[in-house]
């Protein structure tokens, strides 16, 4: 229904009708559109501010969501790294010692990425401090992973290879010793017989008759076949895998430079050559360039009561021949 505007009139004292114009109802029209539409945009506002739209309110929750799944999947990377840390413990203390490999260095193992921050496009998202050491936690695992997977083929490599390496190790004396009566000295600190000072000796002597047949521990071949100062007339063996042996102050040679040789074969005969005070055999076994009692490699030859003698005899510091 319409409007109907009055107007008092003083001298005739009655309400006159009044009939706005058309320009004057246009622009009372406009006035309260105007004035309902700032209420409710202003209403609008105040209760997205108090409320949020629904989109907001939907992207909190993924954020939410997102954040929840960020730290549990940082808990289970957690879990992984242990996990491949017991991995890495058993390869480099049970399957690289049984077949006398090298642990892989640590600072392979834990080497993290060099050069430019990789992580620098994270640094301005959200909670970028949890994405950050999240993604961190999974390159250290991708490539610690990595390198085990390499260190499980190289074991693969040398379990392919074993029987020849339990053929190469030297594992036997180097002369016919059964009731240990040739043992004469072993490894470790000794007086010098000859300038009567303390020296270390490097391997074991065995003494026995000039010309005694004296054996390869394991297969290999030969290398060194000369003289060499304080040795006297010696031969070496390179038997791979790490391993070398050398046998000094021998008679005469019985093998080539060069030759083949496999374990048990007779290579030279036992003599006095170079500083000695005896016929006799000085031994050595060297793992890797370092010098190693040899009293620890006969295990093919030796029972459990033999081994302990041995290590009696060879402990005696009063029969070192060189």
């Amino acid at each position: 229904m319409r409007k109907v505007y009055y107007i008092y009139n003083p001298q005739t004292q009655t309400y006159d009708r009044i009939y706005p114009t058309v320009r004057q109802r246009a622009v009372s029209l406009l006035r309260r559109l105007f004035i309902g539409m700032g209420l409710g945009a202003g209403s609008f506002i105040v209760l997205l501010i108090i409320f949020g739209s629904p989109s907001e309110k939907e992207l909190r929750k993924e954020n939410s969501q997102l954040l929840a799944q960020y730290n549990v999947l940082s808990r289970r990377l957690d879990e992984a790294m242990g996990v491949l840390q017991d991995v890495q413990q058993r390869d480099d203390n049970l399957y690289r010692v049984i077949f006398a490999a090298d642990p892989i260095p640590s600072a392979i193992r834990q080497a993290g990425y060099g050069g430019t921050n990789r992580y620098e496009h994270l640094m301005d998202m959200a909670n970028s401090d949890l994405v950050v050491n999240t993604t961190q936690k999974m390159d250290m695992l991708s490539k610690q992973l990595y390198i085990q997977s390499r260190s499980f083929d190289d074991v693969v490599d040398m379990c392919k290879s074993h029987d020849e390496m339990l053929r190469c190790i030297p594992a036997i004396q180097p002369i016919s010793n059964k009731d240990l009566r040739k043992t004469a000295s072993g490894y470790g600190t000794r007086i010098d017989p000859i300038y009567g000072t303390t020296k270390f000796h490097a391997g074991m002597d065995f003494s026995a008759p000039i010309g005694t047949d004296v054996y390869a521990t394991g297969d290999g071949t030969v290398v060194k076949m000369g003289w060499e100062t304080g040795y006297g007339n010696t031969i070496v063996i390179d038997h791979g895998f790490g391993y070398q042996t050398l046998y000094g102050h021998l008679k005469e040679y019985r093998t080539k430079l060069g030759k083949k040789v496999v374990r048990g074969e007779v290579i030279a005969g036992v003599g006095s050559t170079g500083k000695s005070t005896g016929p006799h055999l000085h031994y050595e076994v060297h793992v890797k360039g370092q010098v190693v009692n040899p009293v620890n490699y006969y295990f093919m030859d030796l029972t459990a009561e033999d081994y302990d003698r041995m290590i009696q005899i060879a402990a005696n510091h009063g029969k070192v021949l060189d």
